[in-house]
């Protein structure tokens, strides 16, 4: 359909989506581009109660069983990065996703998509890196598919997986269940993979080498919910980073969130970069960490259990779920003041994952 025959006049979703008759990069950020995409556009195509959950991961029964299911497509570039490369994003993606329900991942699809002209010797060693975090994983790719596109339209390796796992009886971890007084815990140091990414695509040095985080999440999830399967609600702080994150949670649950900026842990590297580059921490993608809104009550114990975990040792409390300022996130300042961590409307590195 060209241009001149296109009519989104009669289109009922809010701008900025309504003022761009064009797919622009913000649309796959995991900010408000991309929100606007999947609630007005493909929601309302696909219908369905279960997508309406919009989680990073489906809970459906089956057959009596409570299982979490999810896809994710990675595109990013370069597909060798410090601390990982795209075969390992294919896996921990989808395995994080998973286990932000409370999922143990059981088995993988994984559909390769490959542009006309890429070395065997680097299709060998994403598979190779795919198939090693799996196992590092605990899962199984039991499915797959081949694409080949002409050379020109692709950008070597593009990776979809999906998963399924089950959902242990008593867990149900969701943004609505957040209430007032909850506890918000960070499990480590955030904005490590949008860095490294950044680093190596731009040819940026900061001094110190920085990597990844590029990690598999369901042993610690499994050393939480050991603690209590009455956490409240789980997310993998990915595109559109931490604040992402809260803003969905915040929105979903319609309760406020006060975070102290002093104690969310940037390490000193990612801070530079961010301050060299004028990028805010709090937007820039995790690809190993979770964010956790835990009843006060059982805070101290699950703490602790992070802590204890080798993916949560730098585990922190951040701040609170607040009955003030509803669906909004604000964070404490050094200087005394507050701040509103909106929702991205794009991203700040595209194709970060």
């Amino acid at each position: 359909m060209s241009d001149t025959t296109l009519d989104i006049t009669g289109w009922t979703c809010p701008a900025p989506l309504r003022d761009r008759p064009r797919v622009v990069m913000g649309h796959g950020g995991g900010g408000a581009l991309s929100a606007e995409l999947v609630e007005h556009l493909f929601a309302p195509a696909f219908g369905g109660e279960v997508l309406s959950q919009l989680g990073d991961s489906a809970a459906v029964t089956l057959g009596g069983v409570r299982l979490a299911f999810s896809t994710d497509s990675y595109v990013v570039r370069p597909l060798f990065f410090p601390g990982g490369s795209i075969g390992d994003l294919a896996v921990n993606g989808t395995v994080n996703d998973l286990a932000m329900s409370g999922a143990q991942a059981a088995y993988l699809s994984c559909g390769f998509i490959l542009e006309e002209g890429v070395e065997m010797s680097v299709v060998a060693r994403v598979a190779q890196a795919l198939g090693d975090a799996a196992r590092t994983a605990g899962v199984e790719v039991a499915t797959g598919d081949t694409k080949v596109v002409e050379a020109g339209h692709g950008d070597g390796i593009y990776i979809n997986t999906a998963g399924i796992g089950i959902i242990p009886q008593g867990v149900d971890l969701r943004p609505q269940r957040v209430v007032p007084g909850d506890v918000v815990i960070v499990s480590g140091e955030i904005g490590l993979h949008g860095v490294a990414i950044m680093s190596v695509r731009e040819g940026l040095e900061f001094g110190v080498d920085i990597e990844s985080d590029c990690a598999p999440l369901g042993g610690l999830v499994r050393a939480m919910l050991a603690v209590t399967p009455d956490l409240h609600v789980l997310r993998d702080p990915t595109r559109g980073g931490l604040a992402a994150s809260l803003n969905e949670i915040a929105a979903a649950s319609g309760v406020g969130v006060v975070i102290q900026e002093g104690r969310v842990p940037v390490p000193v590297p990612v801070a530079n970069a961010c301050a060299i580059l004028g990028l805010d921490p709090l937007y820039v993608a995790n690809e190993g960490k979770l964010v956790a809104f835990v009843p006060r009550e059982h805070a101290e114990a699950v703490l602790a259990a992070m802590r204890a975990h080798p993916a949560g040792r730098h585990a922190t409390v951040i701040g609170e779920a607040v009955e003030t300022h509803p669906g909004l996130v604000v964070a404490r300042t050094g200087l005394g003041g507050t701040r509103v961590v909106d929702l991205p409307i794009g991203e700040q590195l595209p194709r970060i994952c």
